[in-house]
């Protein structure tokens, strides 16, 4: 299944033309809002109804800390070494392998992968 995505701006580009050549609705915040404040990016995905994928850590405070709205799934990476490549290779195959991830924080390591609920309703 095909996702709405809002890369952030630390996402590879690399990444997002994978992502996109799969079928998926990616924005990129570096084309689209360069320089924008996390706290506005949550908000724009939420609104937009797009899942936010990140290499960005803040995401986890401000909706699990902070308790602000949450798209529907965060894939958060924390890879240690990769090629730009590799973060848009691992979760167009992830998500062949995983279709209900709506309402989950996804952590996406080097050695496995993570899942835990958001803290609201979806």
């Amino acid at each position: 299944m095909n996702q709405r995505l809002f890369a952030d701006e630390n996402f590879p580009a690399p990444s997002i033309l994978i992502l996109r050549e799969a079928g998926h609705d990616v924005q990129s915040v570096a084309e689209a809002a360069a320089s924008t404040a996390d706290q506005a990016i949550l908000a724009m995905a939420v609104a937009q109804q797009r899942w936010i994928v990140t290499f960005d850590r803040d995401f986890g405070e401000l909706i699990f800390r902070r308790g602000l709205a949450a798209p529907s799934c965060v894939p958060y990476f924390r890879l240690r070494h990769y090629l730009p490549e590799t973060p848009g290779t691992m979760l167009v195959e992830f998500l062949k392998k995983h279709t209900a991830l709506s309402g989950y924080f996804v952590v996406l390591e080097d050695d496995g992968v993570r899942m835990r609920p958001l803290s609201r309703v979806v």
